[in-house]
């Protein structure tokens, strides 16, 4: 029977976490069949089958994290047992507490005498209390689920690995099916605390406080490759001013002459466009740092960053200096679609070597961006808005939109970044030469 792995899915992903199953054991797959969503450490991509026959056995539950290469699910008719389930992750088991041991007292003991003590009559025997079912749970699930009396052992885990979380103990008392703690049997010795000393209420305050939420692949590796970069990678910023009358007035005559004929060219469109220009004459400046040498990367492959619930990612726009604008125009939207639905593929997401982040739609006047490694300069756009300007001497009316370049010192230096930056800017205030 064909085993389907975990595959690598990214240049960088050395293991995925299953996401969600769609499709199910018994179920007949078929060549390209989307079986399953892979967390890459990049987005939420689809896993195809290769095999056809019936889905015999899943064998990594959802949010499980496992190693590329790792048997994920089998596909055909059983001729042999199918291989065991991988393990789940092993929970930390709690660490043995030191007894104390009080030496004075045996030091104080008298000592044995040849007399035979008398017996002690034999104690009561009082049964064993079963040992309760340890649950994988977020401490914040397990102070809620005591505050409102529920037995966290009914819960299913929605979190990763099945954990138990906020949400669920959130959604058993919305459902009010909630299983209530289980109590000593009567006659059981107590261990509860006496009426008088309820505990404070500040668990419930601090519950009432922070809301937890699992780190997804996605967000967790977004964080690790950001922290890597803004630790290791030397940054300083350039800033720019650009009018950017100039450059609103021709996409609004493109839009109008293209009408029906094509997609709407937006800001973004026409940066990456002027981006991929530059950086042609500026071979420099398309490079990354590789540890031991500098590469220049002879074609200009454009990455656009991405905002998603879970995390950042970057589609690369390949060739963008050889691509016209209104197939840039389409490709941006795809990408950006593709990205938002989790339907990336590797391609889309490899080979960048320049990136492009704007927060001007988002009313952002000014930010600085961090690099995205291993590549050496990634550009900030902040929002074009009306200010005062002055032109030939005179103060006029005007709309401007600052450009922050995040530069690697490694690979660059501020001269070299300062001489890009200032060619970019005349690119935009003079746009038609950015399609011709």
């Amino acid at each position: 029977m064909p085993e389907i792995l975990m595959p690598r899915l990214s240049d960088t992903m050395e293991e995925g976490t299953l996401g969600r199953w769609l499709k199910h054991e018994g179920e007949q797959i078929h060549k390209g069949d989307v079986i399953a969503e892979i967390e890459t450490d990049k987005a939420v991509m689809e896993l195809e089958a290769y095999d056809e026959g019936p889905l015999t056995r899943t064998l990594v539950p959802e949010g499980t994290t496992v190693p590329i290469g790792t048997p994920v699910a089998v596909i055909g008719e059983p001729t042999a047992p199918p291989p065991e389930p991988a393990p789940a992750p092993a929970q930390p088991q709690p660490q043995p507490q030191p007894q104390p041991t009080d030496t004075s007292a045996e030091s104080a003991a008298p000592p044995a005498t040849s007399a035979e003590p008398s017996r002690p009559a034999a104690a009561p025997r009082v049964p064993t209390p079963a040992a309760p079912t340890r649950v994988a749970s977020s401490p914040l699930a397990r102070r809620l689920a005591r505050h409102h009396g529920i037995d966290i052992a009914s819960l299913t885990g929605s979190g990763p690995g099945g954990r138990v979380v906020r949400a669920d103990v959130d959604a058993a008392v919305d459902q009010g099916d909630a299983h209530p703690a289980p109590r000593p049997a009567a006659g059981a010795p107590s261990t509860a605390a006496p009426a008088a000393a309820k505990p404070p209420v500040g668990p419930v305050a601090e519950a009432d406080e922070a809301v937890e939420v699992p780190l997804t692949t996605v967000r967790r590796l977004t964080a690790q490759r950001l922290t890597d970069s803004a630790q290791q990678a030397p940054h300083f910023y350039l800033t720019t001013i650009i009018d950017a009358q100039p450059l609103l007035a021709f996409r609004a005559d493109l839009n109008t002459r293209l009408g029906d004929r094509g997609p709407r060219i937006s800001v973004n469109d026409l940066i990456i466009k002027a981006c991929a220009t530059a950086l042609r004459d500026h071979p420099e400046m398309n490079a990354s740092w590789d540890d031991t040498r500098i590469l220049r990367h002879r074609r200009i492959h454009i990455g656009i960053a991405v905002a998603l619930d879970d995390g950042l990612t970057v589609p690369v726009i390949h060739d963008a200096d050889r691509t016209t604008l209104t197939d840039i125009a389409h490709e941006a939207r795809g990408l950006t679609e593709k990205a938002r639905n989790g339907h990336l593929t590797l391609d889309d997401l490899t080979g960048g070597t320049f990136t492009i982040s704007n927060l001007g739609p988002y009313g952002i006047d000014h930010f600085t961006a961090v690099i995205n490694p291993p590549q050496a300069a990634i550009l900030a756009v902040g929002t074009a808005h009306p200010q005062p300007v002055v032109r030939d001497g005179e103060l006029a009316a005007g709309t401007v939109m600052a450009l922050t370049l995040s530069v690697d010192h490694r690979v660059l230096d501020g001269a070299t970044g300062a001489l890009f930056l200032a060619d970019l800017r005349e690119l935009l205030e003079q746009p038609l030469r950015v399609v011709v």
